[in-house]
């Protein structure tokens, strides 16, 4: 079995499951599709690659090449999650409120043709970086919690 692989499966996994509760709280609404939807808090890419880097580091120590490449890969992906695909998000916001715009003006003016998208873009793709801190921290856990559980054996 590698314990690697389902440690950081078991982060992104159990962030997701997290998202559930945390969007009742607020909405009052259970939602299922917060298990497989991107975006929001805890950030389950976060909480993947630094359950998988903390294990490792644990495991081979912090010397270990192991460490380094599972270090420089989750901070890429952390930084992608806040960076890039949070400014997907935000620019698919704003695509969306203009289609809406082009339909209202279409309505106004008879000879304007419009056909409004079937699906809007996604909006909520990256994360804040709040909501990549809560994570990192739950992956950091989840790999430590790993580690100490395989060493009990």
């Amino acid at each position: 079995m590698n314990r690697a692989l389902i440690t950081a499966l078991l982060g992104i996994g159990t962030a997701q499951a997290i998202k559930m509760p945390l969007t009742y709280m607020t909405t009052k609404k259970w939602d299922w599709s917060q298990l497989i939807q991107t975006g929001g808090m805890p950030s389950s890419h976060s909480a993947g690659v630094s359950a998988l880097a903390t294990y490792i580091a644990m495991k081979r120590g912090l010397s270990a090449v192991d460490f380094a490449i599972t270090s420089v890969f989750g901070a890429v992906v952390m930084y992608d999650a806040m960076g890039v695909r949070y400014a997907a998000g935000e620019i698919a916001v704003e695509v969306n409120e203009i289609d809406v715009q082009v339909e209202r003006l279409a309505k106004q003016h008879p000879g304007l043709y419009h056909a409004r998208r079937r699906k809007a873009l996604k909006e909520r793709l990256g994360h804040l970086p709040r909501e990549v801190l809560g994570g990192a921290i739950l992956g950091v856990a989840i790999g430590a919690s790993s580690y100490l559980l395989e060493k009990k054996r």
